[in-house]
C-alpha cells in the first residue's frame, strides 16, 4: 500500500499513533522550531504546528511545516478558514502539497476577538467542512470548488480535521463529526480529555454509530502545568472539560506541575484502553520538552 505520509503509514498499520502540537514562536526565529524539533524527534509519528492559535500572530503554520520537513519530521499544517479565503486556502493546499506536507489539518478557527488583534475582521468565507469537503474533490477528482480543473498536479494529502466531545448538546457534536467524516476527512484530533466519563460516552456513540471505522481518532492529552494554566483552560478555553476531581488534585498539590504530569499519565493510560482509539495527540502548550517523557512512561516509544 503507498503511504501519503507516515501518519497515514502508522494508522494504516494499525499503531496506536502520536502525534504532537509544536507551537511556533511570537517571532520569526527558525531556531525555535529546530530545536523543538530536534528535541521531539522520534517521540511521535506526526508533529502539528498550529495556525495562529487562539488568534494570536505567530509564525505560519507553512514556514513552520516547511522547517520540520528540513529535519525529516512528519508535519501536520494547520489551516484555518478565520484568516483566509477560498482562494488562498486552495492556493496554500497546492502549495503544502508542492513541497512535500502530506498532513493538513483543516479548521474553522478560534474567533478573532479572543486574540491580539482583536479589531481583526474574520473571513471566515467557509467553514471547516466545507473545506474539508474541497481539499477532499481536490485531492481525488482534481478539481477546484469553482468546478475548474486542476491542471498540473493534484495535492497528494492527508486529511484531518478536530471534534471537540465535550460541548453540549452531544447529539449535535456527533452529527457535526459525521459531516466532516462524510466531506473527507482522514483523522480526527479531538479536544484535550481531562473528563473520561463524558469522553468514553462520546466514544461509544461514535462506535454505535459505526464511526470508529470511517475514520481515525486521535484523543487530544495535555499535561497541565500550573493552577493558573488551569484555572484558565478550565473557564476560559471554550470546550474544556476539567472535572471538580482533576481540579481539586492541581489546586491543592504541593507541586502542581508533577501533578499535572501525573494526571496526564493516568489519562494516557486509561486511553489506551479504549476501543475505538486509534492514538493520541499531545498538546502541551509550550511544555513539549516533558513530551519524550511521557511517551516513554507510557511505553508509546520507540515508535513504529
Amino acid at each position: 500500500m503507498n503511504h501519503i505520509s507516515n501518519l497515514h503509514r502508522v494508522l494504516s498499520e494499525k499503531h496506536f499513533a502520536v502525534t504532537a502540537e509544536i507551537g511556533p514562536p511570537k517571532g520569526s526565529d527558525k531556531n525555535i522550531i529546530i530545536h523543538k524539533g530536534e528535541m521531539l524527534k522520534g517521540y511521535a509519528d506526526a508533529y502539528n504546528i498550529t495556525d495562529n492559535q487562539t488568534a494570536v500572530v505567530r509564525m505560519s503554520s507553512l514556514a513552520g511545516s516547511t522547517l520540520l520537513l528540513k529535519l525529516g519530521l512528519d508535519p501536520i499544517m494547520q489551516l484555518t478558514c478565520r484568516d483566509r479565503n477560498r482562494i488562498a486556502l486552495q492556493s496554500d493546499i497546492l502549495g503544502a502539497s508542492a513541497i512535500g506536507i502530506r498532513n493538513i489539518l483543516l479548521l474553522t478557527g478560534d474567533h478573532q476577538s479572543m486574540g491580539n488583534h482583536p479589531q481583526t475582521m474574520g473571513v471566515y468565507d467557509i467553514d471547516s467542512i466545507q473545506l474539508i469537503q474541497i481539499a477532499r474533490n481536490m485531492r481525488d477528482e482534481g478539481i477546484f470548488q469553482n468546478g475548474e480543473e486542476i491542471l498540473r498536479g493534484k495535492p497528494d494529502i492527508f486529511i484531518g480535521a478536530v471534534a471537540n466531545p465535550f460541548s453540549t448538546p452531544l447529539e449535535a457534536r456527533i452529527i457535526r463529526l459525521e459531516k466532516k467524516i462524510e466531506a473527507g476527512a482522514d483523522f480526527i484530533q479531538t479536544q484535550s480529555v481531562f473528563n473520561l466519563n463524558r469522553f468514553q460516552e462520546w466514544v461509544d456513540t461514535i462506535r454505535s454509530l459505526g464511526l470508529d471505522k470511517k475514520v481515525h481518532i486521535l484523543a487530544g492529552v495535555t499535561p497541565l502545568k500550573s493552577i493558573k494554566m488551569m484555572q484558565r483552560m478550565r473557564f476560559h478555553v471554550p470546550g474544556v472539560d476539567i472535572p471538580d476531581e482533576i481540579a481539586n488534585r492541581i489546586e491543592n498539590a504541593r507541586d502542581p506541575k508533577e501533578e499535572g504530569y501525573n494526571i496526564a499519565i493516568e489519562i494516557l493510560e486509561e486511553l489506551k484502553k479504549i476501543n475505538g482509539i486509534h492514538g493520541v495527540h499531545i498538546t502541551a502548550l509550550f511544555w513539549e520538552d516533558i513530551i519524550p517523557k511521557l511517551v516513554k512512561e507510557v511505553n508509546l516509544y520507540p515508535r513504529p
